[in-house]
This record gives structure tokens, sequence and C-alpha cells, in this order.
């Protein structure tokens, strides 16, 4: 397997961040396939260490949540007659919780969209919260039960239920369309002018668009649900360190107090760096301890 430089690695990093395929960037920097997945892999370990340690004691006053859906290798209803489907195929959900003034995003999980899962999510999202939120998402159940385990009665929590039309056989990739939404407020006190979904679900837009394995109605989807959620990692570690808000005109986690500095890729390259170094010292030591 070729060792890229750091130059090449950050590179091919900015390719995968700004949407293009893994077999895109082998033909483009004509580099191994193995390469740029070994790149993903551990790019993706360094981004997700690096967000669970320095993503902590959050000022949110508004967080927003919601789930977007894709798949690993096949569609559920396919995974029954696939061949040689591997552990975690078929639909897999992917979490996000933003800060809906920073615009950060505070948390994310890759799994399923039952109870265990909304429940570990939430549990992670109160954790790296330093005071009280007003929490809003859809109408999921499993949120329910979720947020009172993580918060107790200390948020101030609603649902917003959007209300869809009847869906058109002709337009089949097409959304229906939203004709109406209702506020429920679940816990606490929630300010009706705060209770919305809007910029978590414009994030889940930007997820699409930056990711080609959530593109619809193509062969980029995920093959293996731990490379899925290592590209996950990478994109919400450049989305929040990297990449300059048009609005806020900072990144994300500048507004929102993480760091002083607009990142760069050669940042995150410095990330997967120091964990190799890490690993080398630990077999050293190791081999070391063996050797006496």
């Amino acid at each position: 397997m070729n060792k890229l430089s750091s130059k090449e690695r950050a590179q091919t990093l900015q390719l995968l961040c700004e949407g293009m395929s893994i077999q895109s960037i082998v033909r483009v920097k004509s580099v191994s396939k193995n390469t740029v997945v070994k790149l993903l892999v551990d790019a993706g370990a360094a981004c997700q260490a690096y967000h669970d340690v320095h993503v902590r004691n959050l000022n949110s006053r508004r967080v927003q949540c919601d789930e977007i859906w894709s798949f690993c290798y096949s569609k559920q209803k396919n995974v029954a007659s696939a061949k040689a489907a591997p552990v975690g195929a078929g639909d897999v959900w992917t979490w996000t919780a933003i800060d809906a003034d920073s615009k950060l995003v505070v948390s994310w999980l890759v799994g399923g969209r039952d109870a265990g899962y909304a429940t570990e999510f939430m549990s992670d999202v109160a954790a790296r919260s330093d005071n009280r939120v007003q929490m809003t998402t859809d109408g999921h159940k499993a949120y329910l039960e979720a947020i009172e385990g993580a918060f107790g009665a200390d948020v101030d929590y609603a649902m917003l239920v959007k209300l869809y039309g009847a869906s058109d056989p002709e337009h089949r990739y097409s959304p229906a369309v939203c004709i109406g939404a209702k506020q429920h407020a679940v816990t606490g006190d929630p300010d009706p002018k705060h209770i919305s979904t809007s910029y978590v679900e414009r994030q889940n837009l930007t997820m699409r668009m930056s990711m080609r394995r959530f593109t619809r109605v193509t062969n980029a989807f995920s093959k293996k649900i731990e490379n899925h959620a290592h590209a996950v990692a990478l994109h919400f570690i450049h989305y929040n360190f990297c990449r300059i808000h048009q609005t806020l005109r900072v990144t994300p986690a500048m507004e929102a107090g993480v760091t002083d500095r607009v990142w760069d890729m050669a940042d995150i390259v410095e990330l997967i760096e120091a964990r190799e170094a890490a690993k080398d010292r630990k077999r050293g030591s190791y081999k070391n301890r063996n050797s006496n």
C-alpha cells in the first residue's frame, strides 16, 4: 500500500469532503483504492477521537435534532436476498444535533432508529452541554423517553410535527409537500418562536452534498458500516472546524468558542499523524518489554 505524503493526504481528504467518490479520487489522484480507504479510516478515527475530547462544556441555548436516512450495502428490503451481506447492511440512520446559534454540530451517531440509539445519542448531547437548553426534534417517539432520561426536567423540550400531503407516484424521488406543522411542548417552557428544525434539516442537505455515499439514486453508497461512520466523522470535523459558515463568517467551532482559528485540512492530517506516532510508541514500548 502506498504511503502518501502529508500534502497528498490533505488533498485526498479535501476531495472526500467536497463530495467526490473514492473511485473518482482513485482516477484523479492515481492512487490505489486501498490507500484512499485506509486514509478515510484513519481520518475518521482521529476526527471522532478529537471531537469526543474537545467538543465539551458548550454554552448552547437552542439545539435542534434530526435523523437522516441512508443505507449500507443494500436497502433494507433487499438484505435478505443479497449475496454475502455484511453485518450492518440495510438502513442506516445518522442522528445529528446542531446548535441553532453557532451552527456547531454538537453530536452525531450512526446506527439504527430505535429507542436504544435515541438514548445513546441524547446522553451524549446532554454530556456536552453546560447549561439548560431548548431542544426541538421531529415527532419521532423515541426522543420522548431518551430526552427525559438524559436531561430529566432540566430542559425546555418541544416537538415539531410536520404534516405532509399525499405523495405523487410520478415524482417518487421527491419529498411530499409539507402542508403544515404542529408544535407540541413536552417539557419545561420552550419559546414558541424557537421551536424549529430548520437548521438541522439544512444540515441534512449539507451532508448529502458533501458525502458522496449519501447521494440518492447512485451506486456510491457505503459498502461497510464502519467506513460509513468514518466518513461521517470526517465530514463533521471538517464542517465544524474548517468550513467558514456563509452567514457567521467564521467556522461553527469558532462561533461556539471551541477554537480560535480556522482549520485547514493539514490540521486533520496532523491529528492522523499524532495517532500514528502514539501507536508506534506503544508498539516500541511493547517490544522493549518483551525483549527484557
